[in-house]
């Protein structure tokens, strides 16, 4: 790593040094106002280097987000939780609530409470909005895989949102660059001291998965993906044809934390387009209910489904690892779908 570390706690010099005398402001607030003899002086949240929030706040966020998705999933209506998700997040669980609804107007009938134990949050620490942090937690759905989630807040008078939500393997979460606080550090989207800029990654992980080529370690949303893609587009009688483009504007921004081995974990969007064309005298395989939901215009001879896809990567130093960039998780929801 390029940056001065202490031989003593391991803590980058630089990050040691800024934090001196620096706490009594992050206690009074954001926008704390200090009195003077002179007046007052505003601490500005947009430009001081502070923790998003503290760790009380992030355990309120997570109990207001299960409980608001609970809410929305037992009644399948995405206004309950609408307040609490943001970004791929936010259209994929809306698209399954409203899915959902069409099915089973009265609600699901299949509604299981999620519960979120043995939570770990990691606190970011930078200037500038979004703010944010991530929890990984064990959920009651989804096997063994650990919830990974990334919660943002775009100014104070905002609430925090779940933006991304992956699963991931236990054990496969590294461990973080954390200062002496417990704090981590935010990677800037167009670092160059990555095997990928976190900016770069959308766009590379899209075009990878059209031509194979990018620095993109083999692997099951990689590799695998692609050789699945190939496989369903060469079945008789129907075609099937790939699209996919990458998201990174505004909630679907990469967040980048700085990992313990000088690499990042980034969390990143994408959009995609899968077309089912099915050959003259044949038919398009009939959807499923869910799918069906979605589905606007009649299915004659084609179907175009539109999924977001929110990911998360490790990206090493640049000259480390291979220089590959690994995929630990990748989660795909159907947004919408049109017959022709």
């Amino acid at each position: 790593m390029s940056r001065e570390r202490s031989l003593a706690t391991g803590v980058p010099r630089s990050r040691r040094l800024r934090r001196r005398d620096r706490y009594a402001l992050v206690a009074a607030s954001l926008t704390a106002v200090s009195l003077t003899a002179s007046g007052c002086v505003v601490v500005h949240g947009e430009r001081e280097v502070l923790p998003a929030a503290t760790k009380a706040e992030a355990v309120k966020a997570v109990e207001q987000f299960t409980t608001a998705y609970n809410k929305a999933d037992a009644a399948y209506d995405s206004s309950l939780d609408a307040d609490h998700t943001a970004g791929a997040l936010r259209v994929i669980d809306e698209a399954r609530l409203k899915a959902g609804h069409v099915t089973d107007p009265k609600g699901n009938p299949d509604h299981e409470p999620l519960v979120l134990s043995d939570v770990k949050y990691t606190i970011v620490e930078k200037a500038g909005w979004p703010r944010w942090f991530v929890a990984d937690a064990k959920g009651s759905k989804g096997g063994d895989a650990r919830w990974l989630m990334a919660f943002t807040r775009g100014a104070l008078s905002e609430p925090w949102r779940a933006t991304y939500l992956t699963l991931v393997a236990p054990g496969s979460v590294p461990r973080f660059d954390l200062d002496a606080d417990g704090h981590a550090e935010a990677v800037p989207a167009d670092s160059t001291g990555l095997a990928m800029a976190p900016a770069e990654l959308s766009k590379g992980y899209t075009a990878y998965l059209k031509s194979g080529k990018g620095a993109f370690a083999d692997g099951a949303f990689t590799s695998a993906l692609r050789a699945t893609r190939a496989k369903n587009a060469t079945r008789p009688g129907l075609a099937t044809q790939y699209i996919d483009q990458p998201l990174t504007e505004g909630d679907y921004a990469p967040l980048t934390l700085r990992t313990a081995d000088g690499g990042a974990l980034v969390f990143f969007s994408s959009h995609h387009f899968t077309k089912q064309t099915a050959a003259a005298g044949a038919a398009v395989p009939t959807p499923n209910r869910n799918v069906a939901a979605l589905t606007t215009g009649e299915i004659k001879q084609s179907l175009t489904m539109e999924f977001v896809a929110n990911e998360v990567a490790l990206a090493p130093a640049k000259g480390a690892g291979g220089g590959k960039v690994s995929l630990l998780s990748r989660l795909e929801g159907l947004t919408g779908a049109e017959g022709a």
